[in-house]
């Protein structure tokens, strides 16, 4: 293998740890966009549509949860078809700004955190009114949707996340 075949095997490596990189950050944020946006349209649909009788905990948890795997995959999808189409200089690029970018992270850290807080209170509270695979899958997308809202409520009111850290060998911050 000559150098110039391994220089270009080991970046083609890199832009596949892109790719993947990218790939498990738009499921992540199709997730959490889908938890946080179903849940009210699934009960605009129905109320207006079907009447208030209509409408029950075990239907609204599984369009939840439901919701937020149509947005895994969506998310995850459209990174891949951005990402492995792009300039591997872009995508690193990207790749870095993205790893350093700190309001991200801490949305993904609230997102989270409400997930696991979620997950096991919609069951404790409401463990005879629906399926427990609703219960637990669905209390996780509320509590995803409810994390990022409690983010962006703490970044409104003055509490943000430290500015963007400094990227190493880089002159100005991100």
């Amino acid at each position: 293998m000559s150098a110039t075949e391994s220089t270009s095997a080991s970046r083609s490596e890199a832009h596949a740890a892109d790719i993947e990189f990218f790939v498990r950050r738009g499921m992540t944020k199709g997730y959490q966009a889908m938890s946080l946006v179903i849940p009210p349209l699934y009960t605009v649909f129905i109320l207006t549509r079907r009447g208030r009788g209509a409408w029950h905990l075990s239907r609204f948890l599984r369009a939840t949860w439901i919701g937020g795997v149509v947005g895994l995959g969506a998310g995850g999808g459209f990174e891949y078809i951005r990402t492995a189409h792009s300039d591997e200089a872009a995508a690193r690029d990207r790749r870095i700004r993205a790893s350093y970018d700190t309001a991200s992270i801490r949305a993904d850290d609230h997102a989270t955190i409400g997930t696991i807080l979620f997950a096991m209170l919609t069951p404790a509270f409401f463990w005879k009114q629906a399926n427990v695979a609703n219960l637990i899958l669905g209390g996780s997308g509320l509590g995803s949707g409810a994390g990022l809202c409690y983010h962006w409520v703490r970044s409104l009111t003055g509490d943000n996340p430290p500015p963007t850290m400094q990227r190493p060998g880089a002159s100005e911050p991100l």
